[in-house]
């Protein structure tokens, strides 16, 4: 039998920014797959209605109203945990301006949401999972949501790419330090994907039409297709591929 399944039972998840959009999308598609969850968002209404889904899908899950860029607060989530299998490193923003005219307080909230608080909390979770007895042989998953910014650049995007291309390299380094422990780590790199976080900039009719001239299948992406990518890199269908990134963009960097 060639055909791995995408059974993530018994497996934990964790999943940043899981509130709306992306997160929410993925911690669902993981309860699918049976996982149990922790999922972590700054509100929390938004927390209870994830969680209540979660429960529907017979999956258990745990939720914390916390700040990523909180590192104490974070630090004290991960620890509390039984058990880590997958960490969803999803919690991220943009804040679009013109390189000239970036301004350092905006260049400085999204270094250090989008890549000091990911990398302190892909640590965190790497120091949990490795420590548990049987991961060498059951293995685990860190998926870093990145984006088809961390590979091409994009007009009014410069500090976003930064924080994106930097993302790529801490992926690739992670997943070199982790390989002896089984742990595998890869990003997932989506186009343009209608959520509450792009809606904003999609409102602009302009914009919409030069997003769609740059993606050869003609469409955004929706929801479903990144949690799927997300599910089948943290199952065992994914186990000899780490250290890479899943582009998810309709053929936008194949030109």
């Amino acid at each position: 039998m060639f055909l791995k399944n995408y059974n993530l039972k018994n497996k934990t998840a964790i999943v940043t920014g899981a509130g709306k959009g992306l997160g929410r999308a993925c911690a669902i598609a993981l309860a699918e797959a049976g996982a149990n969850l922790v999922i972590i968002s700054r509100t929390k209404k938004d927390l209870d209605e994830v969680s209540r889904k979660i429960k529907k899908l017979k999956s258990k899950c745990k939720s914390y109203v916390c700040d990523i860029t909180n590192y104490s607060e974070i630090k004290e989530i991960i620890n509390k945990q039984a058990k880590i299998d997958i960490l969803i490193n999803n919690a991220g923003n943009n804040i679009p301006e013109h390189f000239t005219k970036v301004k350092t307080k905006n260049m400085e909230y999204l270094v250090k949401i989008n890549t000091i608080a990911t990398f302190n909390l892909a640590q965190l979770c790497a120091l949990k999972m490795i420590k548990f007895k049987n991961r060498k042989k059951i293995g685990g998953a860190i998926i870093n949501m990145s984006s088809q910014m961390g590979h091409v650049g994009g007009p009014i995007r410069s500090v976003y790419n930064m924080t994106k291309f930097g993302l790529e390299g801490l992926t690739k380094g992670m997943a070199i330090d982790l390989a002896k422990y089984n742990v595998r780590v890869n990003t997932v790199c989506p186009t343009f994907v209608v959520t509450p976080m792009t809606k904003k900039f999609l409102k602009s009719k302009k914009f919409k039409r030069e997003v769609l001239g740059n993606i050869p299948l003609g469409r955004f992406a929706e929801l479903s297709d990144v949690a799927s990518a997300v599910v089948f890199l943290a199952s065992d269908s994914a186990s000899m591929i780490t250290g890479t990134s899943l582009l998810i963009d309709g053929g936008w960097t194949a030109k």
